[in-house]
């Protein structure tokens, strides 16, 4: 079976973006591919976090992945601090790493922007990481967002280069898994992009959210005056709602109002009411499911630790192969 890798960072609830664009494909991919998922809180280190805040985060996530569907008995689930193996590979791998191809990372020159105050060493290797959570199973496909697919090169390119620089054939080149033969892009509410927990208030929907927030998150969503001409093209903000509305409603609800906007009858404040209730019925069920694991914190603990033991072993497979190869291994033996 083929080893499939993937983590959501550990700095808050998970939101339609993330089970949509991840999420869903592990539960499927469970049951076909040998799978290793984990709750990346490492990588939210780069953020400075509260410890109180992202160790009750790392819970939460942990939680909903499970109320999401995730087996624990078919897939491996972990946290990545419970496996130290990785933060190993990542200072083996950094040698590996070169500063100018680090600074044109997409997501970096966007991190820098907008906190410029923060442009610590994390976030410049953040890629290296993100190549030592994959590499570290020897993972064959990595089911990421179409934001994550430069970090993806960027892991192939690590694998590669490890390979020829000493000779071997050791690291597999990773691919992105997808069922649809696209990337999922989930948009946010603020018509600015994409769906993330730190683009904003009100941008994301989190599975936890109770029915009236919801509510009031997609009746705040951005619009524009209307159509004035039959079959016009939609403006971003108005694209957006109508991608969310494809995930969560029905063929017949979306070609309903994809025909109110072509023939200029569409209201928008129809169409808002209607994503919100479709997006409640699809979110209820995770979100009690997600209350009844937060609230039981032995069973999180054990289906923790034994994703970690799982997790372990392979990953010492593969650091012990790196380390002889790398000639690391002890002379004193």
């Amino acid at each position: 079976m083929e080893r499939v890798l993937s983590g959501i960072r550990s700095t808050g609830q998970l939101h339609l973006g993330n089970y949509f664009g991840a999420v869903k494909n592990f539960i499927e991919l469970q049951n076909t591919h040998e799978c290793y998922f984990f709750v990346a809180n490492l990588h939210a280190l780069t953020t400075h976090p509260d410890p109180k805040q992202l160790a009750k985060s790392v819970k939460t996530v942990l939680a909903e992945y499970i109320a999401c569907g995730i087996d624990p008995n078919k897939a491996t689930l972990f946290v990545q601090s419970d496996v130290p193996e990785i933060s190993e590979l990542y200072t083996l791998l950094n040698s590996m790493a070169y500063k100018g191809e680090l600074e044109k990372c997409t997501s970096f020159k966007e991190k820098i922007k907008k906190h410029h105050e923060n442009i610590n060493a994390g976030l410049l290797t953040y890629p290296v990481l993100m190549a030592a959570d994959i590499l570290i199973h020897r993972a064959h496909k990595v089911p990421v967002g179409k934001d994550q697919e430069q970090h993806l090169e960027m892991t192939r390119n690590f694998a590669v280069r490890f390979n020829h620089r000493y000779g071997v054939d050791f690291f597999p080149e990773p691919q992105a898994f997808d069922f649809s033969g696209k990337l999922v892009k989930v948009p946010g509410l603020d018509g600015s992009g994409k769906m993330g927990k730190s683009e904003g208030a009100g941008n994301a929907i989190f599975l936890s959210d109770d029915d009236e927030t919801i509510r009031d998150k997609v009746k705040a969503a951005k619009t524009n005056s209307g159509p004035t001409e039959p079959n016009s093209i939609k403006s971003i903000e108005i694209e957006n709602l109508f991608t969310l509305m494809k995930l969560v409603s029905t063929p017949d609800v979306v070609k309903f109002y994809d025909d109110k906007y072509n023939d200029c009858t569409i209201r928008y404040g129809d169409l808002k009411k209607q994503l919100g209730e479709d997006i409640i019925k699809f979110v209820q069920p995770i979100r009690e499911k997600i209350v009844d694991f937060e609230n039981n914190d032995a069973l999180l603990a054990e289906i923790a630790q034994h994703g970690a033991e799982k997790a372990r072993k392979s990953a010492k497979a593969t650091l012990d192969g790196v380390r002889e190869i790398m000639g690391l291994t002890s002379i004193w033996q």
